[in-house]
């Protein structure tokens, strides 16, 4: 099984940190341009950007008195690969049952 943390499914499973990772995937923020688009309030956005951090969903870079926000990768490859597997299996078996439907009209046929 692919290596999915769960600390990554529960900070996405919160709506507002999944507001947060949908603005930040179109590129860096800071706390401030997230707490402006999303209408949260500072402490409250800076709450869920140590969870989303935390969990390694974002990193930080301090550039003066700023702090920018971004998304890395890893947590989301992941999450990619663990959700392919569920594919291949459903995909397993919708070929087999696939063959299974074939066989028996093959046999209803005079």
């Amino acid at each position: 099984m692919p290596d999915v943390n769960v600390s990554t499914l529960s900070a996405l499973s919160e709506p507002n940190r999944l507001n947060i990772v949908e603005l930040l995937r179109r590129g860096p923020l800071t706390v401030g341009e997230i707490t402006e688009q999303l209408g949260l309030k500072q402490p409250q956005t800076s709450k869920h950007l140590k969870v989303l951090s935390d969990s390694g969903i974002v990193e930080v870079k301090a550039e003066a008195n700023r702090r920018i926000y971004r998304l890395r990768p890893e947590p989301f490859q992941a999450l990619d690969s663990w959700i392919r597997s569920f594919q291949r299996v459903m995909q397993e078996r919708f070929d087999n049952l696939d063959d299974y439907l074939k066989e028996l009209q093959d046999k209803e046929k005079p």
